[in-house]
């Protein structure tokens, strides 16, 4: 039934549409990814100012008819980042964070904490833009990997269950693997383990710091888990990957 929705919203990404209108993804903590259009915005005197923008979190009333595009009738600034927006590192750091949630959990489906990890990254970026490293970029990732039910296996081979003598990291397998069962593996280092162990069992905030080896590594696990289990592409966070 036709009505309004009252609902907080990270804006994942803002398009041009027409002469001044925009349409907006938007993350919502209790009905996931929505898309809206917010009328007029474009214009000099709209009563949006510029709060409709990517990275904003906000307030939003929403006119839900029968089309799948909501409209945007009332926006109240809770967060805008504007320090995030002065810094390169930082501003690159939030694109690739949202990219990340608008593409893995693009089904509509509600996630309450994949809502408030996005809200929390953006909020950490904001308060310190010089942690927007490739470090904290990947301990996100893997966080997400874990709320889509894709985190990998490291406590033991994801072949065989074997314990020790991890030598090795298997997309195909989601995991960490053996000597045994690493035929479609690549090498692992232990400091990228614990890089991934210590990034999934710790607050943000305090993510782990590794080497660039390390974390090449961890970010070629990522992509390849995404791959092989969401069939889905994300965009390297750091450099161009390093066949290790």
């Amino acid at each position: 039934m036709p009505g309004s929705l009252k609902t907080d919203a990270i804006v994942l990404r803002s398009l041009r549409y027409g002469e001044a209108d925009r349409i907006l993804h938007i993350y919502t903590p209790d009905r996931g990814r929505l898309s809206a259009i917010a009328k007029g915005v474009r214009r000099a005197k709209s009563r949006f100012g510029g709060r409709l923008e990517p990275f904003f979190r906000l307030r939003l009333v929403l006119y839900e008819g029968r089309s799948e595009l909501l409209t945007v009738t009332s926006a109240e600034t809770v967060a805008g980042h504007r320090q995030l927006r002065e810094h390169a590192g930082a501003l690159d750091g939030a694109a690739r964070a949202c990219d990340a949630v608008g593409r893995l959990f693009a089904d509509g489906e509600p996630h309450r904490g994949v809502y408030h990890l996005l809200a929390n990254e953006l909020a950490l970026l904001d308060a310190e833009p010089a942690r927007a490293s490739r470090a904290n970029a990947l301990a996100f990732r893997l966080k997400l990997l874990l709320a889509a039910g894709f985190a990998p296996q490291l406590a033991a081979c994801a072949g065989c269950g074997e314990a020790e003598h991890l030598v090795g990291f298997s997309g195909a397998a989601g995991g960490v693997v053996c000597p045994a069962c690493e035929s479609s593996a690549f090498g692992l280092d232990q400091e990228a383990h614990d890089f991934m162990v210590g990034a999934l069992g710790r607050p943000l905030a305090d993510a782990p710091e590794a080497s660039p080896r390390a974390l090449a590594q961890a970010e070629r696990a990522i992509l390849e888990t995404l791959e092989h289990h969401a069939h889905l592409r994300l965009r390297p966070v750091g450099p161009a990957r390093v066949r290790a």
